[in-house]
């Protein structure tokens, strides 16, 4: 944000410092409990790592200490969402996996929230919800590149 007073300012830099409000005003107002949520993003996470994920990686990938990571994979593994596996590249590593119930679990929400999206977006012309729909999923694929570029200290 800038030192500029809002009257002083142009729309457009007004319109880009409520991204961070409009982004967290997306998360809680996602339908599903917090229990859905956490586990939605974990199933996420897993499924879209590029490689293997163990606990340790979920945890940073989520921004959360490693204790709080492996309740929730404990939790999913005993829903039967995740299961644990060796690792292929390293045998003596134990990495994630979604199993069949996690990945239709995965689709559900996803089915949910587009249900949601489109509810919201009613009023919005159907081009404009597609635009929409790509941008963001845009921001989430530069999101990801961004926060990994940052992790490796290349950033």
């Amino acid at each position: 944000m800038s030192s500029v007073p809002p009257s002083e300012r142009s729309p457009d830099d007004l319109a880009l410092d409520q991204i961070g409000p409009a982004l967290s005003r997306l998360r809680r107002r996602a339908p599903a409990s917090g229990k859905d949520l956490s586990r939605n993003l974990v199933l996420n996470v897993i499924a879209d790592a590029p490689g293997e994920t163990t606990v340790g990686g979920l945890a940073a990938e989520m921004g959360v200490a490693q204790p709080v990571a492996s309740r929730t994979v404990a939790a999913c593994i005993e829903e039967g969402l995740l299961r644990r596996a060796a690792s292929q590249a390293d045998g003596r590593r134990t990495v994630l996996e979604l199993t069949e119930h996690g990945e239709a679990e995965r689709n559900r929400f996803a089915a949910e929230q587009r249900t949601a999206f489109q509810e919201i977006t009613a009023a919005w012309s159907p081009e404009e919800q597609v635009q929409f729909a790509r941008l963001l999923a845009r921001y989430g694929v530069d999101a990801a590149a961004w926060s990994r570029k940052r992790a490796s200290g290349s950033g």
